[in-house]
């Protein structure tokens, strides 16, 4: 256990920061299989709008940055190339 009392403190928010970002990563991926589910029922309106809660999820978790920004737009992409794969 810390002693210091910044120490003490630092413990706490990143407690806290853990918790957030943990959530955050547990509703993108929540997300992402809801699409991938609507991509394989073949439900391309319903895969439109999951892609786009989808991309807006990855562009968020980039910007406070739980996840890298290249991670971010490598996912983005992987799931348009799978949107367009039910399309054609």
């Amino acid at each position: 256990m810390a002693h210091l009392k910044s120490a003490i403190k630092r413990i706490g928010t990143s407690k806290k920061a853990n918790l957030r970002n943990r959530a955050r990563k547990s509703s993108m991926k929540t997300c992402e299989k809801k699409f991938r589910a609507a991509v394989d029922a073949k439900d391309a309106q319903l895969a439109n709008t999951l892609l786009r809660e989808c991309c807006s999820e990855l562009d968020k978790a980039a910007k406070v940055g739980v996840i890298h920004p290249n991670k971010a737009a490598n996912k983005k992409s992987q799931l348009m190339s799978l949107f367009n794969s039910v399309n054609a």
